[in-house]
């Protein structure tokens, strides 16, 4: 099987990733369109040994194309899916532009692969901070049904996009010049600090991003009533985002069995060994495919609950790979004997 493929929002931060991720993995592409909108149309992006030169989106952009890859915004997406579902591309979409639509899956394929037998041209990827933590919850739920989850993210600044990477820099570096940090992607300054706050405060006093978190939980784990809280905080961290995790269960779980079944759970790996020092980080999860949990023990506070601690590339795993990963999924769906 060969397959058209196009990336719309190819030069940027995860469009940059999609791209090598299909090389990496050896997706059957006999053609890669990279698309961009007008702001950063003509960049080249490198493929196969081959320079190609990213056109700016149009209507006739998905004309023959089987999946069209979107990471350019909820706006771009709302504006192109449709046309490109027209004509006859099948969309993975990274923004949140669909997620909450009833009628959209939203899918970790290691998690709910099922759901995309209800794909109709279109499946939304989840948010990259909800997708390292499904994963983890999900072959937990072997074990136990859960009760509550409360969630600590730090999330590093490659989430927010490349600006946010040099702005970091800029900062990092005006403070080793001694001169003031100038912020202009986020309220404040990010070196050196923390900020608590990604994406819009809404009315009940948490930002999107943690609601994104419950919303989007509950959907891929098909529990409605999943009671789970968090706080979001943006990192001095380039690649990768790490969560703090409290699991309340319906019945006590020992940490031996929590690691065991990680250890089995696909797109998983336990790293979790603290008398040598190993837990995860994440200098250790950048460029990796898996999210990396450990410092798995009981929670002092509660017979029943567990604390973990998760970290994943948020540009591979919680955003490139995991569509690229859908991508293969729909075309195995088309053709079973693909790999």
């Amino acid at each position: 099987m060969s397959l058209k493929v196009a990336i719309l929002g190819a030069t940027g931060a995860v469009g940059s990733e999609m791209v090598r991720v299909l090389e990496s993995r050896n997706f059957p592409v006999s053609e890669l369109r990279p698309l961009a909108t007008s702001r950063s149309a003509g960049k080249p992006v490198q493929f196969r040994g081959t320079s190609i030169q990213t056109t700016e989106v149009e209507p006739r952009s998905f004309e023959g194309i089987d999946y069209a890859l979107f990471s350019a915004g909820a706006d771009a997406s709302r504006t192109w899916a449709d046309v490109a579902r027209k004509a006859g591309a099948t969309v993975i979409d990274n923004s949140q532009a669909f997620r909450y639509d009833d009628d959209v899956p939203l899918v970790v394929p290691e998690v709910n692969p099922e759901a995309l037998a209800q794909a109709k041209g279109l499946v939304a990827n989840p948010n990259c901070s909800t997708i390292q933590l499904v994963l983890v919850l999900a072959p937990l739920l072997e074990l136990s049904a859960i009760e509550r989850v409360t969630v600590a993210t730090y999330q590093s600044v490659s989430g927010t996009g490349a600006d946010a990477l040099l702005e970091l820099d800029d900062q990092v570096a005006a403070d080793a010049a001694g001169r003031a940090p100038e912020a202009k992607i986020y309220p404040h300054p990010i070196a050196f600090n923390v900020l608590p706050h990604i994406d819009d405060f809404l009315d009940n006093g948490y930002c999107r991003e943690e609601m994104k978190l419950l919303w989007e939980s509950r959907k891929i784990l098909g529990l409605p009533g999943l009671r789970l809280s968090a706080t979001t905080v943006r990192v001095p961290v380039r690649i990768a985002h790490s969560e703090a995790v409290t699991i309340d269960f319906a019945r006590a779980v020992e940490p031996d069995e929590a690691r065991a079944v990680l250890a089995k759970a696909p797109g998983v790996r336990v790293v979790d060994d603290p008398a040598r020092r190993a837990y995860p980080m994440p200098l250790d999860a950048a460029g990796g495919d898996d999210a990396l949990v450990g410092r798995i023990r009981k929670d002092l506070s509660h017979d029943r609950g567990l604390l973990l601690f998760i970290s994943c590339d948020n540009l591979r795993k919680g955003a490139a790979l995991n569509a690229v990963q859908i991508a293969e999924a729909l075309a195995r769906r088309r053709a079973p004997a693909l790999p």
